[in-house]
């Protein structure tokens, strides 16, 4: 299955994703079935700005 905040960063909504990660549960490394983080959706789909925020937290493994 794919999380909240998968889907918002995929799709481009930066207020969701905003107030996702201002809960502080939301997890930037969850994984997929597929096994593809929000981070890789948000690249995948070239919204910058998801990127931008999801690298910002210092939480994203980029490796």
């Amino acid at each position: 299955g794919r999380t909240p905040l998968s889907q918002a960063a995929e799709n481009g909504h930066e207020a969701v994703v905003k107030l996702l990660l201002d809960t502080g549960k939301a997890d930037v490394d969850t994984k997929d079935n597929d096994g593809r983080t929000p981070l890789l959706w948000a690249a995948e789909t070239r919204h910058e700005a998801m990127v931008k925020l999801l690298l910002d937290t210092g939480k994203a493994d980029i490796s």
